[in-house]
């Protein structure tokens, strides 16, 4: 039943290891759709090449959509779940038997979504805001997906519980399982907002219910929408904390104060996905304005901690091993040839300078009227999702290569440079995308010149340059996603086994000497990329409230 690890000593559940095996892969078919989807995305929403005829490019949308946001992350995140659980707390899992039917319902849920997405059944994009009606084999499929993922989660949770039992981990769970209950109790409440709003929406696509409240299902489903997109962000910054341990052997400096802000987002990060809803005439001016203000505070004060305590971990490591001259001899001088750390460090500079930043004015219930429903919120979510967790995720699978499936990694060379050309094509994707926002481009529509329509309309020339910028960028960050996805295919189920600790092409970082007493700040340098992080949002927010003091009257 368990096999010791003769690389990290841990005993690994082998029922366990199979189910993190199999949700890594279907995480990784997951990641292939939505990749294919987004190429040629970006080649229709760029005018020049306009690809996809309209019918099919509403239809890939909505295939981009839930297999890039919801499918691969949420079947990495149960991989993640169980790895978090079982092998890093050197314990057994609880019901082998539930994690199966996890995985079967989960993986029928993807099966049916594609089919009726792809047979042209369900072309209501991923929101599917009512009136728009998908074949009921959609919703169906998306409640079985969700139910197989909130088994996993409950999973999760017995595992703990055995864990804690039987005495398996010191006084307190590791920081990255402490990071995972956050996770686990933010998908919980997620899931259970999707299934208040999809089961009602099938018995509607039935027949059995006559109509669905548009303003309802728009409230109940952004509790889903949003608030997935922060079960991501919570497990990635365990995925940080972690990429730190085994690369430097960081540990956040206060791991109380970490702890405290994963707390902050199980109390404020669901309930600050109001800045969806700003301009829908439901929900009450003064409901908007604390959801958009006080509760958003919350949650970006713990994206502020986590965002110090992770590069502070990694300084404070690099500093006790010598790397002491100046502000940055320890940045200078960190293994940049690992992946797994230019993973984590390129996904907490993109997630923090481009989605944070972005992310607080999208969520000012004042400045968000600048860029609501334009292609500036997808630029928001490249920012976060995709070069925050995505990244983040992809570093973290170079451990999980040899670790749980006890492969070498293929075309290592490859892999070395994989993060940046990623990191790099999103960073310059989602920029341009929210500089067209700013312009005023919207967010979903196929033909943004109205062409053939009663009117048209003609934007400014620059937004031109922008949209070379965008092509560029999605197609780098396309190439990047395949060049880690022909990296793990090919070292997973053509690779070279790992036979022990001198096959590891990453070594995972011994403890760093005792920290000597010394006066002054433990982490300078990261002081000074907070503070260089506050500049650019201050400026940032000072030149939206300009521009918010000149757009046109609303009466």
């Amino acid at each position: 039943m368990f096999r010791t690890c003769d690389i990290t000593g841990l005993k690994v559940d082998l029922r366990a290891e199979r189910l993190i095996q199999l949700n890594a892969v279907m995480a990784v078919v997951s990641l292939l759709i939505g990749v294919i989807a987004a190429l040629l995305l970006v080649l229709t929403r760029w005018q020049v090449v306009h690809l996809l005829p309209v019918e099919w490019y509403y239809r890939v949308l909505t295939l981009h959509g839930l297999n890039a946001l919801i499918f691969w992350i949420i079947f990495f995140e149960v991989a993640g779940l169980y790895f978090g659980s079982t092998v890093v707390l050197n314990s057994r899992i609880a019901s082998p038997k539930f994690g199966w039917l996890s995985l079967l319902l989960m993986v029928m849920g993807f099966l049916l979504v594609n089919f009726t997405i792809l047979t042209g059944k369900a072309d209501v994009l991923m929101t599917s805001y009512a009136p728009l009606q998908a074949h009921p084999i959609y919703y169906l499929g998306i409640i079985l997906f969700a139910v197989g993922a909130l088994i996993a989660v409950f999973l999760f949770f017995a595992n703990l519980l055995i864990a804690r039992k039987e005495r398996t981990y010191g006084e307190s769970l590791p920081l990255f399982t402490f990071g995972l209950v956050a996770a686990a109790i933010i998908a919980t409440l997620t899931l259970a907002s999707g299934a208040i709003i999809y089961i009602p929406t099938l018995l509607w696509s039935l027949g059995i219910i006559k109509s669905i409240d548009a303003g309802v299902y728009k409230l109940v489903w952004w509790g889903l929408g949003h608030s997935s997109q922060q079960i991501n962000v919570t497990a990635m910054i365990a995925v940080w904390y972690l990429g730190a341990f085994l690369t430097v052997g960081g540990t956040s400096i206060n791991e109380k104060v970490s702890r405290l802000a994963f707390a902050f987002y199980v109390i404020g990060i669901n309930v600050a996905s109001a800045h969806h809803l700003l301009v829908d005439p439901g929900p009450s001016p003064a409901w908007k304005v604390f959801n958009t203000s006080y509760i958003m505070y919350i949650a970006v004060l713990a994206s502020m901690i986590h965002a110090f305590a992770v590069p502070s971990a990694v300084e404070s490591a690099q500093r006790r091993r010598g790397f002491t001259k100046g502000l940055f001899d320890w940045l200078k001088n960190a293994p940049w040839g690992n992946p797994a750390f230019s993973a984590v460090f390129l996904s907490i500079i993109i997630f923090g300078f481009i989605g944070g930043v972005t992310g607080v004015v999208n969520g000012m219930e004042q400045t968000n009227i600048i860029v609501h429903n334009t292609l500036s919120i997808p630029g928001h979510f490249k920012g976060t999702v995709v070069g925050g967790t995505t990244l983040a995720f992809m570093g973290a699978t170079y451990y999980l290569i040899p670790l749980i499936f006890r492969k070498r990694i293929a075309f290592f060379g490859l892999a070395k440079i994989q993060p940046w050309v990623f990191g790099l094509g999103i960073a310059v994707l989602a920029v341009s995308m929210y500089i067209l926002g700013a312009f005023g481009v919207p967010r979903r529509h196929y033909d943004i010149t109205f062409s053939g329509g009663p009117f048209t309309y003609t934007f400014n020339p620059a937004t031109d340059f922008f949209w070379v910028l965008f092509a560029i960028g999605g197609i780098t960050a396309v190439i990047g996603a395949l060049m880690w996805i022909l990296i793990v295919v090919f070292s997973v189920f053509f690779g070279q086994p790992v036979r022990g600790p001198q096959d590891m092409q990453l070594q995972i970082a011994s403890p760093p000497p005792p920290a000597k007493e010394h006066h002054g700040f433990e982490a300078p340098g990261t002081l000074t990329l907070t503070l260089l992080f506050m500049g650019v949002f201050i400026v940032f927010l000072l030149l939206n409230w300009g521009w918010l003091s000149a757009m046109w009257e609303v009466k």
